[in-house]
């Protein structure tokens, strides 16, 4: 199929090309089917524990396995990155993906239930960051914010719409049935990957310098994308020990929510959709750190609300915490990329695998908290993590951005 025009992104949305609508749109969607299966799966957390006859911080920490071979895979992708056809690379993850998500339906055990979540954390992190270092390589440096906060809205409605399919096929029709459904999503994503995705190679100075390794100790020599990693790891602890442990909450008195209702109450990433796109502007306006600022002070307030006894206090809370937490992973990872002045896949991959070692962290740290201190114990640990990110975000540069280059975007 033929490769997708190339459109020049501008940051004022007024501004956009049909074109470039498009473009946006697509990046939107391979996110969603990238990643839908990374957080769908939480939604159903009850239903597991239940078919496996484990306690609840142990179903988390299996289902959360995904992280870590997200962070495997995106150490992978840093290293030999250079090696790996932008496109190629994501369609063969994205059609491999959809084999460990068709074998948990026939998971006998946890063991194995865990072991394939690492093979699709594996798979998703591979077009993840590839699709990440493609667009750092084929944006303007107006563009990317643009192009970024498209990547992680679609992140967003992953999250969402994957966990409103997974509770209500698993309500309706049980969990074999959900993870066929989502192994045809994985093949979706491969076919559209294939048709969309630029065959144009990255730009000669963006692959420099030829030692993948003298690109890693330069992106871990750099403070700010130190800084920026650290994050983060913080921004997917707290929010991976959020939604995984609210269930629990939401389904136990005095709330007592059904199964299907519980998928319904994701609606709370609704906000979240429509806030995410203002991040790049917010990054164009003010810079990434007080973006990123912004999103984490926004997430700890939620966070907040959720200790109250009231559903609508805690569903309010929900939202402002995934809306907190996109707004401020859709800033650090576009100033990632653009703070990445050579191998940006080195770089988004550097940052990918401290995010989801962070999430790995937070199923077993916050479990831990959950179960001996209950909600409180685990909205205080994934507060202090976010209020942490904050304070480490004041180090990074006020980066205010202004259009220099004349590279293209691709979707």
């Amino acid at each position: 199929m033929a490769a997708a025009p190339a459109v020049t992104l501008s940051m004022k949305p007024a501004a956009f090309s049909p074109g470039a609508w498009i473009n946006l749109t697509v990046i939107g969607l391979m996110a969603f089917l990238t990643v839908v299966d990374l957080f769908a799966t939480q939604a159903i957390l009850p239903a597991l524990t239940q078919r496996y006859g484990v306690a609840p911080a142990e179903m988390a920490a299996s289902v959360n396995a995904s992280t870590l071979g997200m962070a495997v895979s995106g150490l992978l992708v840093a290293l030999f990155s250079r090696a790996i056809p932008r496109r190629l690379g994501i369609v063969v993850s994205l059609a491999a993906l959809a084999l460990p998500t068709m074998l948990l339906a026939f998971a006998p055990d946890l063991t194995t239930f865990t072991l394939l979540r690492v093979a699709q954390g594996l798979c998703m992190s591979g077009a993840f960051t590839l699709t990440l270092a493609h667009l750092g390589e084929r944006c303007t440096v107006s563009a990317s914010p643009a192009a970024f906060a498209a990547y992680v809205t679609g992140n967003v409605a992953s999250n969402l719409v994957g966990r409103l399919i997974a509770a209500n096929i698993v309500s309706e029709l049980g969990l074999d049935v959900n993870f066929f459904v989502f192994a045809a999503l994985n093949l979706s994503g491969a076919l559209l990957a294939w048709a969309a995705i630029s065959r144009a190679p990255p730009m000669p100075e963006l692959m420099a310098p030829t030692d993948v390794f003298a690109a890693v100790r330069t992106h871990l020599s750099r403070p700010a994308l130190r800084l920026s990693f650290a994050i983060g790891f913080l921004i997917l602890f707290a929010f991976i020990g959020t939604f995984s442990y609210v269930n629990f909450v939401l389904v136990a008195a005095p709330f007592a929510l059904p199964m299907a209702m519980l998928g319904l109450v994701y609606l709370v990433f609704l906000p979240a959709m429509a806030t995410t796109p203002l991040a790049g502007a917010t990054a164009q306006r003010f810079g990434a750190r007080a973006s990123i600022t912004a999103g984490l002070l926004v997430a700890v307030v939620g966070l907040a609300l959720t200790l109250a006894p009231a559903l609508a206090a805690v569903l309010a809370g929900l939202a402002l915490v995934g809306a907190g937490t996109f707004f401020a992973q859709a800033g650090a990872t576009g100033f990632v990329s653009r703070a990445a002045r050579t191998d940006k896949a080195a770089a988004s991959g550097l940052y990918l695998a401290s995010y989801y070692l962070g999430g790995l962290a937070a199923a077993p740290l916050l479990g831990i908290l959950f179960q001996t201190h209950g909600w409180l114990g685990c909205a205080a640990g994934a507060g202090g993590a976010l209020a942490l990110a904050a304070l480490l975000a004041q180090g990074l540069p006020r980066e205010i951005l202004t259009p220099k280059e004349d590279m293209h975007a691709h979707a």
